[in-house]
């Protein structure tokens, strides 16, 4: 297949992958300072470091300054997340608010679910694929949530995390970054 007949396919792919609501993020946060936009969306469950860098292309960031704030940001929650949200999510299934519950409950069967059985298997690698590949519903908070679910020992989890965030910081600069160059260099 020809490379230029692509290239429209492989922008709109990069353009979804988080770039929709990392649109409405930061038209929802556009009174704030770029940088801290970029920071507070690589923060957020299900946008992350995706979001982030999703963000920092449509706000004109350039790549070399947001990498290192969208990793910052979307590393910032992990140890939390490791050390504290088997405890929490115990105390939100048995918490008498009712959307609590249920959002334990969810949460609890999301991160014990099919995904989880291929990283108990393989733990390390397993973890660090979950967390590299930015595929909805992957990514850093819930890789550190099925780690923490599984009793994946931290050893071996947080090294996995972070390495995947790095894979997949490589993936979303190619994806938002070096793709929507090609193109300008095709055109």
């Amino acid at each position: 297949m020809n490379f230029e007949a692509m290239l429209p396919v492989l922008v709109a792919a990069s353009e979804e992958n988080g770039g929709g609501l990392a649109q409405k993020m930061v038209n929802l946060l556009g009174g704030l300072p770029p940088m801290l936009i970029i920071f507070i969306i690589s923060m957020i469950p299900i946008l992350e470091l995706r979001g982030g860098l999703a963000a920092a292309a449509l706000l004109k960031i350039p790549m070399w300054k947001a990498v290192g704030v969208c990793i910052l940001g979307n590393i910032l929650p992990i140890p939390f997340i490791l050390l504290f949200i088997e405890k929490i999510l115990n105390w939100m299934e048995h918490c008498k608010i009712g959307w609590m519950n249920k959002l334990a409950l969810w949460l609890k069967e999301r991160a014990l679910g099919e995904k989880s059985q291929k990283i108990r298997k393989y733990e390390f690698i397993g973890i660090l694929l979950f967390v590299g590949i930015p595929l909805p519903g992957t990514g850093a908070w819930t890789g550190s949530l099925i780690a923490s679910l599984l009793h994946v020992s931290r050893k071996k989890s947080v090294p996995a995390i972070f390495l995947g965030l790095l894979l997949a910081t490589t993936i979303m600069c190619i994806g938002v970054y070096g793709i929507p160059a090609l193109v300008r260099a095709f055109r």
